[in-house]
């Protein structure tokens, strides 16, 4: 283990400074947040309320987790630039995502439910790739294991969502019964 390293919980930062080690636990703390609000987003009746509101806490808490991302990226670039991809990506799906449900684009549900279910994806993918060889279990897999399992058990997960969730479907047969009788905006 290298001389300039931090060990928290048995998870090694590779910095002593303590500015980076505090963008690290506000990093920590937002990611968390993000992970805890949109995992009970996910599973709460859709629509105004619980899921609605925790959406919203997800979002504002994966922006969060997005700019302290970014600062720690630019600090050790060569290092972190794949985990900055992913955060973009993951920021950039939930903010589509976000935004299909609030301007309510055509087929907004599954847009929103799309972009928020990859932000989710990315999200997760990010976090193994950077601790997946410090946590007990995942450090027994390859390392291309932590860039592909949340997809493998996500995308699955996302497709019945698309075709199958009752809101999705109900939208569905809405839009083809207002155009068939002809009271389409």
């Amino acid at each position: 283990m290298e001389q300039n390293t931090t060990v928290v919980l048995g998870i090694p930062i590779p910095s002593t400074d303590p500015m980076f080690l505090a963008i690290v636990g506000a990093h920590v703390l937002f990611g968390l947040a993000a992970l805890i609000s949109g995992a009970v987003a996910m599973l709460s009746k859709k629509g105004r309320g619980t899921h609605s509101n925790l959406g919203t806490l997800y979002f504002w808490c994966l922006f969060g987790a997005f700019v302290t991302m970014s600062i720690l990226s630019f600090m050790r670039w060569a290092q972190n630039y794949h985990l900055f991809i992913l955060g973009v990506l993951s920021f950039l799906s939930a903010y589509i995502g976000r935004n299909a449900a609030r301007r309510h684009w055509h087929q907004w549900q599954r847009l929103h439910l799309t972009g928020m279910g990859a932000s989710f994806i990315f999200m997760l993918t990010a976090f193994y790739v950077d601790n997946g060889k410090n946590l007990p279990l995942w450090r027994k897999l390859p390392e291309i294991a932590f860039w592909f399992l949340p997809g493998v058990i996500g995308a699955p997960l996302l497709l019945y969502a698309l075709f199958r969730h009752p809101l999705i479907l109900h939208f569905d047969r809405s839009t083809v019964d207002v155009v068939r009788s002809g009271n389409s905006k």
